[in-house]
């Protein structure tokens, strides 16, 4: 293992100490200062540092200072004691003067250096052996932790540092908790040029990113750059605190909601912040048991009156622990802070369980005396309960859970398991246990914890002696809810029907609550099956009737009222939008965004799903900024751990239209992050559409010869969506249509189409049946069936026109109807159809369509109005996709130039600037003026790098250009053109 693959993310600091290695030796010496906050790297420098000089055949002296250390020197002592072989003739421990001590350092040199009694040679070290003249192997002397070494220990490091010593002086120290009087000294050493500092910064993505694969090769699974930048984030890129988050569980957001489940592994990684408690006063750890208890800012007041101490006593705990560098200022009003959070945590975990409960309590109080917010107090609450009857403190804990529910569900569904703990079984708080049980099912359901909700909800269900009717129907919503989620839409659909079926019509107004919810999740289940019209009338008539409902505080509080019609109309007006009634629906989706608009991220509580609803009927009317602006928002509030099932739908829709955007690798990396989520739920469909996504982008990035590779992913994702013609199963099968026909494989691409949707498409959705006839047209042309061609691409059209024609559907049916007027020799016809398609892409800002559609239809446009007429386009083509890293349109746009130009205008007496190239040549060179880099033409030609540039070099010479630049002007330039 090399050193950087060893330590992520410290290329810099690593090639700092290989260079300090290389210029000390015999007669001359360094100051190389290691400076950083604890956890950031230092000691592990120290070691590397140890190992370089090592293997140089240097002696290595080192020692690491300790709190407890009181006798003068310990430092030297221990370093001079680790010296191995020991070092005859040390100075005189009994003595301790400083002189015997600097005395003996100074002779270091003499001791190890050429013809010393510690000569590397004599060690088997031998000399340099990089045929310099570098003198002998020379000495190391390392101290760390410096800040703790005792106060003779500290003034010796001082003089060391101020007067140059002749060998490498190695310290590492945290400024925080080191003397001014060392600190003034290190400053003026640098000053000099005497001194090398290192600051280790912290970790970037790239680093995390390193460090999770090596976890993830340990067994502990981590995935997806968005998860990697989580934890870089919280933990601040420090490498301590991230090896805390990943022995918790690998997720910041587990953390410290499940931290007990790893309890070894985590005081373990721990190990080195717990030293640091431990090694206070008894004073301070109640102090600092007391700011755990707080949480993340407390001032010198609430310390004392939560540990129950003096105000002087805690001032000089707080004192202590802020020598400790435990403790950090938090802002201008006092405030106070740990260094970290993740101590906070860890101190917490530790606390003894009377300790815990009395300072809970405490807390408690202090906050109910200001009237804090039920959240706020609930925190503490739920701790206090343990140490008795305290039923007020239940309603403290729901209410607390209604405050967060929307940003911290696991929270909520925590503190809502501590108010059933403490709710007796029976008896008459039995409705009120029903209606926490509802809470924390929907807490958990957005937390993500499904299998944990269904089971609830089940049992909730099973109730003896039954549920009230309004209860009964807000189980059934969760337990629908969850199975959906689950991807279980048949018992999902069967359990809604349960109550859907029996309801009145026309539908009672005001809709209860009860009634909205179970028919939003009935729909979308339905939206998802990919039967969104048995439900379109069933919406329609359940908006009115929320809508007609008269709007008081209570039915405000239980979630009804006007949010409640706009989640309905939003349901309704997808289902319209997913139908193909786009011209109806067009101003009604309007209406929704400007409503959805007008509200706050907590849409009657389930705003994520609204807005996912929203984006998709947008995006379906091919309003694309605002699909992208609503799914964005949706994606925002589902964050942060809170409905990550529904965090997976705007992701995929995010994906889609970064896909099209071509910012193709913004597109892969949400489809990672909704592959991710959807394997944490336990959700087939997610992860397989997620997949197949990913497919979608990868086909245009990757090079030709890899293109198998994105479509094994694409079948990959169709063999896990739910069988069936479903929204994710239909979606997953169109993009794997799609990828076995750019793949070269028409005749599977039309195989796919026809076994999931028959030639009619019927069963698939109707607003995307436009693109999947031009499909079909593609595929039928390409494989030679042309009564095929003809009936899909009459479908396409007719299909366009149904949605109004929407300038997306019919770009697709254009672009089809385009393939088979090639097809059928009609030259000038489809390059007609081509140009209207391509610039339709265009203007919709789709590069990646724009190129494909361009390439396509090159031959056609080169035989109706001669080569020189399809270059540029192409040319424009190639750029387009050059910029969104779209290789393989790269390549087929390179290999169809070069045809273009070999051939030249008919009759013309110009030559084509490539004539005097050879053939090999001439593909190099059209592959390098297109934008490719030397390693991919070597991988696209199957030839040596060497060889490419070979190639290249003789091109140069024969056109008579210097660069690649000019080369790309030469060869792009129009025939005839000066």
């Amino acid at each position: 293992m090399s050193a950087a693959s060893a330590l992520p993310g410290r290329q810099d600091e690593l090639g700092a100490l290989a260079r300090a290695v290389e210029q000390f030796g015999a007669g001359r010496g360094a100051v190389l200062e290691i400076v950083g906050d604890p956890g950031i790297g230092k000691t592990a420098l120290l070691n590397r540092l140890a190992a370089l000089a090592a293997d140089r055949g240097a002696a290595v002296l080192r020692a690491r200072a300790r709190p407890e250390d009181a006798k003068p020197y310990q430092l030297f002592r221990d370093a001079w004691d680790s010296a191995e072989p020991p070092c005859p003739g040390g100075p005189s421990w009994d003595t301790a003067a400083e002189r015997d001590l600097v005395r003996a350092l100074r002779t270091l040199p003499e001791r190890y250096g050429p013809g010393g009694p510690e000569d590397g040679g004599a060690r088997g070290g031998g000399a340099r052996g990089d045929g310099t003249d570098g003198g002998g192997p020379g000495a190391v002397l390392i101290l760390d932790d410096l800040h703790h070494g005792d106060p003779a220990s500290i003034r010796l490091a001082e003089r060391l540092v101020g007067g140059r010593p002749p060998y490498l002086l190695a310290l590492a120290h945290r400024p925080r908790q080191t003397p001014p009087a060392l600190l003034a000294a290190l400053d003026e050493a640098q000053q000099a040029g005497t001194l090398h500092r290192i600051e280790p910064a912290p970790l970037d993505a790239a680093a995390v990113a390193a460090v999770l694969a090596g976890a993830a090769a340990d067994g502990r699974a981590v995935r997806g750059a968005e998860q990697a930048e989580r934890l870089r984030a919280a933990a601040g890129g420090n490498p301590r605190i991230l090896r805390v988050l990943l022995a918790a569980g690998a997720d910041p957001q587990l953390w410290p909601e499940r931290a007990a489940g790893a309890a070894g592994p985590l005081l373990r990684a721990a190990a080195p912040l717990i030293a640091e408690f431990d090694a206070l006063s008894v004073a301070a750890t109640e102090v600092l048991a007391a700011a755990a208890v707080l949480g993340e800012t407390f001032l010198l007041g609430e310390l004392a009156q939560v540990a129950g101490h003096h105000p002087d006593h805690t001032a000089e705990a707080v004192a202590e622990l802020t020598r400790a560098d435990l403790f950090r200022p938090g802002g201008p009003a006092g405030d106070l802070t740990f260094r970290h959070p993740v101590l906070g945590h860890l101190v917490h975990h530790r606390i003894a369980p009377g300790l815990r409960l009395r300072a809970h309590r405490r807390a408690l109080a202090l906050l109910e005396a200001r009237h804090a917010g039920a959240a706020a107090r609930a925190r503490h609450a739920e701790h206090a309960l343990l140490g008795g009857d305290r039923p007020d403190l239940v309603a403290v804990l729901a209410e607390g859970a209604a405050e967060v529910y929307a940003s911290a569900p696991a929270a909520a569904a925590r503190w809502l398991g501590a108010a059933l703990a403490a709710l007796p079984a029976t008896g008459p708080g039995a409705e009120h246990r029903v209606a926490l049980g509802l809470d924390r099912c929907r807490a958990l359901t957005a937390a993500g914890r499904l299998e944990e909700a269904r089971t609830l909800a089940h049992d909730l269900l099973r109730t003896p002696g039954g549920l009230p009717e309004q209860r009964r129907t807000a189980a059934l919503a969760a337990c629908v809810e969850v199975e959906r989620l689950l991807g279980r839409y048949a018992e999902a659909d069967a359990m809604a029907r349960t109550v859907i079926d029996t309801l009145p019509r026309p539908l009672p107004a005001p809709l209860a609550p009860e009634t909205v919810q179970l028919v939003f999740d009935h729909g979308l289940v339905h939206a998802l099956r990919g039967t969104a019209a048995e439900v379109r009338t069933l919406a329609h008539e359940a908006a009115a009737a929320a809508g007609a409902a008269e709007v008081t505080a209570a039915t405000a509080a239980a979630g009804s009222g006007p949010d409640d019609r706009t989640a309905l109309r939003v349901l309704a007006a997808f289902c319209d939008s997913y139908a193909g009634d786009l011209t109806r629906v067009g101003p009604e989706v309007a209406r929704c965004g400007r409503l959805v608009d007008a509200r706050p991220d907590t849409v009657a509580g389930r705003a994520p799903e609204v807005l996912a609803l929203l984006g998709c009927a947008e995006l379906y009317l091919e309003r694309f900024a605002d699909a992208h602006r609503h799914l964005s928002r949706g994606l925002a509030v589902a964050g942060g751990g809170a409905h990550k099932h529904v965090a997976v739908n705007h992701l995929i829709g995010l994906s889609t239209l970064e896909n099209w955007a071509g910012r193709l690798d913004l597109a892969q990396r949400h489809a990672r992050e909704a592959e991710r989520l959807g394997t944490e739920l336990g959700a087939p469909d997610a992860v397989g559409m997620a997949m197949a996504m990913r497919a979608s982008a990868l086909l245009w990035t990757l090079p030709a010869r890899r293109t198998p590779e994105a479509v094994a992913l694409a079948e990959r994702g169709l063999r896990h969506t739910v069988p069936g013609t479903g929204w994710w199963g239909g979606s997953a099968l169109g993009l794997l249509a799609l990828a076995r026909l750019v793949g070269g494989d028409p005749q599977d691409c039309l195989r796919t189409l026809l076994e999931g949707g028959g030639e009619d498409l019927e069963p698939l959705q109707p607003a995307s049946r436009p693109s999947l006839f031009a499909l079909m047209t593609t595929a039928a042309v390409h494989s030679g069936d042309l009564d095929l061609a003809r009936r899909s691409a009459r479908a396409a059209d007719a299909a366009a026109g149904g949605l109004g024609r929407p300038s997306f559907q019919q770009a697709q049916a254009d672009r089809a109807g385009s393939a088979l007027a090639a097809a059928e020799g009609d030259h000038g016809r489809s390059a007609e159809l081509a140009a209207k398609a391509a610039e339709a892409f265009r203007a919709l800002r789709m590069p990646v369509l724009h190129a494909w559609t361009v390439l396509a239809v090159t031959v056609a446009v080169a035989r109706a109005h001669g080569p020189a007429a399809a270059i540029g386009p192409l040319d424009e083509a190639i750029e387009g996709a050059r910029r969104c890293g779209a290789l393989r349109l790269c390549e087929d746009g390179a290999r169809m130039r070069a045809a273009l130009v070999a051939a030249g205008p008919p009759g013309s007496s110009d030559p084509s600037p490539v004539a005097g190239l050879s053939a090999r040549e001439r593909e190099v060179a059209e592959l390098a003026a297109a934008g490719l880099p030397t390693r991919v033409i070597a991988e696209r030609l199957v030839l040596s790098p060497r060889t490419v540039d070979t190639h290249l070099g003789s091109a140069y010479r024969k056109l008579g250009v210097g660069s690649r630049l000019a080369l790309a002007r030469l060869l792009h330039r129009p025939p005839g053109a000066d």
